[in-house]
């Protein structure tokens, strides 16, 4: 069974947001990890560089005078003839790293964007968003993204925010044809942090930074304590470090809230394995089976398997049907491009490959994928 050989699940932004609840310290181990490395502060995400200030006393002030304030930040931020600003999902970043580096993913983006608006006295909402969830799956780990955007309102005077109707902008990142009928629903800034730090979280998990990991998601689960995907992060944490008593309280904690969790109960699952507890371990599994007969990269594996037997066919097929779930990740469209090519139609290799490059998240990756398709092109061609 699949989740036999699942190390971790981790929801990265949540699709729901429970009633507040009081964050629970008795799922805390602080002693059993070192301190962090880094700084981990609420006060940072948001604040803004010397660097950003010099910006928006300067180079926005043209496009905030000619534009209004709502125009003219977006001109400024995201024109192609200003700053030039890049999607890149390698990290999570804060204000002022998304500024420096000139790039960020959605949330790094809608922080950033937010902590100008806020530096105008602009209002500012967030909003998570129903899309189908994304996965993605890196070093053993999978991951499960959602969609964050913001809504720009009027001049905050005091405790109140002046503007009417055609004040209010929308700014999100998803593609176009993406955003149609988008149905959003209101988080609280304490959510977008929370979302930041549990981001972070993950981020250090994947490069084995385990004590700097802990106490991201400790801050996470801090900041908001009923974002039950930072729980999940620190569930995974304990599992990574070998405290399978810790990460099974943890998994409790979370599936008393929602039973039907699947990244809870397949990783509560293993935390029940490494305790030797099997059966119960067996009884969680088929509950999860139950709930989720083909889970995230179930075809894609099968594709996988198939290409090691030389089954083109069958592995395009499984790719495709993936793709059917999941369009827009870049890796299955890469592999149907591979299988395609073994199948000898590089016509169809070139467009999928050209789809990965679209598709994916870095600089890294978009490079790889540009190479791959020069490739392609080359030998397709002679």
């Amino acid at each position: 069974m699949k989740y036999s050989a699942v190390l971790a699940c981790m929801l990265l932004v949540a699709c729901a947001h429970a009633p507040v609840e009081q964050s629970p310290a008795q799922l805390f181990s602080d002693h059993l990890f070192a301190a962090p490395s880094e700084r981990i502060s609420a006060d940072d995400v948001f604040a803004l560089s010397d660097e950003m200030k010099r910006y928006l006393e300067t180079e926005m002030a043209g496009a905030l005078l000619r534009k209004g304030l709502h125009k003219g930040l977006i001109d400024a931020l995201y024109s192609e003839n200003q700053l030039r600003l890049e999607y890149d999902a390698a990290m999570t970043r804060n204000a002022s790293q998304a500024f420096a580096a000139r790039s960020g993913n959605c949330l790094s983006l809608v922080i950033m964007t937010a902590a100008f608006a806020k530096a105008l006295g602009l209002s500012v909402e967030y909003q998570g968003a129903y899309i189908e969830p994304t996965w993605s799956r890196v070093g053993g780990m999978y991951f499960l993204s959602g969609h964050v955007n913001l809504t720009l309102g009027g001049r905050m005077i005091g405790a109140r925010s002046i503007y009417d109707t055609s004040d209010l902008l929308t700014v999100d990142f998803l593609p176009p044809e993406q955003l149609r009928a988008l149905r959003t629903w209101v988080i609280p800034e304490a959510t977008i942090v929370a979302m930041y730090m549990n981001n972070r979280a993950a981020e250090m998990l994947v490069r084995g930074r385990l004590d700097d990991a802990y106490w991201w998601a400790r801050a996470a689960i801090g900041q908001d304590p009923a974002f039950l995907s930072a729980y999940n992060t620190l569930g995974v944490v304990y599992l990574r470090h070998g405290d399978w008593p810790q990460a099974e309280r943890v998994f409790d904690h979370i599936l008393e809230r929602e039973p039907q969790n699947t990244r809870a109960l397949s990783n509560l699952a293993l935390a029940l394995q490494r305790l030797g507890r099997m059966a119960e371990s067996g009884i969680v599994q088929r509950k999860l089976a139950e709930i989720e007969p083909y889970p995230a990269f179930h075809f894609f594996d099968r594709g996988l398997a198939a290409m090691q037997l030389g089954d083109f066919k069958t592995a395009r097929d499984m790719f495709a049907k993936e793709i059917d779930r999941d369009p827009y990740y870049h890796e299955f469209h890469f592999w149907l491009g591979v299988a395609n090519l073994r199948l000898g139609n590089p016509g169809e290799a070139r467009k999928e490959v050209s789809l990965a490059m679209e598709n994916s998240n870095t600089r890294e990756d978009r490079d790889l994928y540009a190479g791959k398709l020069e490739w392609i092109r080359s030998h397709s061609d002679r």
